[in-house]
């Protein structure tokens, strides 16, 4: 009598079986997956507001006074506390020094009812020891798609929009 060897392994079809459901699988998901700088556009407006509603908390907590500067040409927003005199103090906080704007994506426009809209150079917003006293626009760009971040004077409510939307002012409003 021969004796049977056991088997070890896979069949060539249980390998392509299993391959062709992977690679359905993958037909279905891949499509649907976000674009990479759609996602860089999105975390970037995510990263803005909550620098928006960090500065707004900071100040009214530490009656202290912090400027947000957006610059259009370097496409970038930074973050810096003023000391009593103006004088701008170092970093003491990590959010203080995070990259808000990620690579790729434009600040389209800034707008503040004392500047209007500004699509180039800089804005620059100070959150003094009662926090934001204005409506705040700033309209983000990757490729084709649009993000607006929107605070709200009061400082509680800051709002990520998908798209580009149009704000109206608190004079606009009443």
């Amino acid at each position: 009598m021969r004796e049977e060897t056991p088997k070890n392994g896979f069949t060539l079809i249980e390998v392509v079986v299993v391959l062709a459901i992977i690679a359905f699988a993958a037909a279905i998901v891949v499509p649907r997956l976000p674009a990479p700088e759609g996602t860089r556009l999105k975390s970037s407006a995510r990263n803005l507001a909550t620098a928006i509603r960090f500065l707004n908390d900071q100040a009214i907590i530490t009656k202290g006074v912090y400027r947000l500067t957006f610059n259009m040409a370097e496409n970038s927003a930074s973050i810096a506390k003023l000391s009593p005199s103006g004088e701008v103090l170092p970093p003491d906080d990590q959010l203080m020094n995070r990259k808000l704007i990620e690579e790729g994506i434009s600040i389209e426009d800034v707008t503040d009812p004392k500047l209007g809209r500004v699509s180039e150079g800089e804005v620059t917003v100070t959150f003094g020891p009662r926090g934001n006293q204005e409506c705040l626009t700033a309209h983000l760009r990757g490729g084709s798609e649009h993000y607006t971040v929107i605070a709200y004077p009061g400082g509680s409510k800051v709002q990520v929009q998908e798209g580009y939307q149009e704000v109206a002012t608190g004079e606009e409003r009443k």
